[in-house]
């Protein structure tokens, strides 16, 4: 029996040589690590500028920190997402409004956010679901219309391209987030990507407190001064350095898991149980972050029967996500939504079933799973 994990962090040899030299060095932040990993991300994005961060929802926070927002304004978000997408406008005083899923692709539906969008409206956030870009055309049409920032929620975006554009690009900042099943990963650690220069000079002060100069620009030790609020949401230089080699092998990694992709949706295409959300096409090219299938109302119910039959044959599953985020505790608490305000996001949490395609599997391995899938829905019904 194989053992095929839903996710797992590649890491080699030069990400260790290159940590043993960050901690040799001495120097463990604001060094010229994170410079040259924001460097390297911005060419391989295409991004004028690039903010290295402490996680993507650090980012995320940033970005409506630099807006401004606060009680009385409101933000578009997903239903279907994490809910750091969510949280990372909460805690800027102003409200989440949550919007429903489109059903073919799992990204938000965009009829209904234009809907959504009051006068207290300030953003619009989108998040390219599972990797599959929004269309980004339609989401800055609406925001040119009403004078909104739009945020990019990339946290598994890295690769994808909307219109040969890559992802992060289309609105006035995109957040990628590194975390160790991502397409890369720097351990912990995020990227914020924008074309404005005004808002990268912004946001890199207030990623480190609001100060004006870093330990190693610094003409007397200690001495600096404080021109803005901001907060500890730094990358340091072992993440950079982690990120600087994980970039270089992103291209191969990338190639990987479209082929498994592939490769899986063609071997599960034709099971009446099963249905599989949109991915590539036309001018949307996907990251391939997993592959989402949807159970069919006969074995929907016996999800729970059907990821354990497949954990019993070594194949990690996992759910994406565990409930919109408006039926979350703490949302559903203090906005009260009611259950069944999100239809289409709640088909996809309460009956898809995530299948790695990570470049830890190999063309095996994806037959493997393939096989196991048509197996454990037998068990399972």
């Amino acid at each position: 029996m194989r053992s095929i994990p839903f996710g797992a962090p590649i890491l080699g040899d030069s990400e260790r040589q290159a940590v043993l030299e960050v901690m040799d060095s001495g120097i463990l932040v604001h060094g010229p690590r994170f410079k040259a990993f924001e460097a390297a991300f911005a060419a391989f994005t295409g991004a004028p500028h690039a903010v290295a961060v402490a996680s993507c929802t650090a980012g995320l926070h940033l970005a409506y920190f630099h807006l401004g927002l606060g009680p009385g304004d409101e933000v578009i978000v997903p239903a279907m997402t994490h809910t750091a997408t969510a949280h990372a406008v909460e805690l800027t005083g102003a409200r989440p409004v949550f919007v429903d899923a489109e059903e073919r692709t799992g990204n938000i539906d965009l009829q209904q956010l234009a809907a959504a969008i009051t006068p207290r409206t300030r953003a619009i956030s989108v998040v390219h679901f599972l990797g599959m870009p929004v269309d980004m055309a339609q989401v800055n049409a609406i925001a040119k219309q009403h004078g909104l920032f739009v945020v990019e929620d990339c946290a598994l975006g890295v690769g994808s391209r909307f219109q040969d554009v890559h992802v992060g690009l289309h609105g006035d900042v995109g957040c990628f987030s590194f975390y160790p099943v991502k397409h890369m990963t720097t351990g912990e650690g995020g990227m914020l990507i924008t074309r404005d220069g005004e808002i990268a000079r912004s946001i890199g002060l207030k990623r480190a407190f609001g100060v004006d100069r870093h330990v190693g620009e610094r003409k007397v030790p200690g001495l600096y001064d404080v021109v803005d609020l901001g907060f500890n949401y730094r990358m340091s230089e072992v993440e950079a350095a982690m990120g600087i080699c994980q970039l270089e092998r992103v291209p191969s990694f990338l190639a990987r898991r479209r082929a498994n992709h592939e490769a899986m949706t063609k071997g599960l295409q034709g099971i009446d149980e099963v249905e599989l959300l949109d991915s590539s096409h036309g001018p949307f090219q996907s990251s391939y972050y997993c592959l989402s299938m949807l159970l069919a109302p006969k074995l929907a119910p016996k999800r729970e029967a059907l990821m354990s039959a497949l954990g019993s044959r070594g194949v990690g599953t996992s759910i994406y996500y565990p409930a919109p985020v408006p039926r979350m505790t703490y949302y559903r608490a203090k906005y009260g939504y009611p259950a069944g305000g999100f239809p289409r996001a709640e088909r996809i949490s309460d009956t898809s079933v995530a299948l790695p395609v990570g470049p830890h599997l190999d063309e095996a391995d994806v037959d493997y799973v393939v096989a196991a899938v048509k197996e454990s829905i037998q068990e399972a019904l």
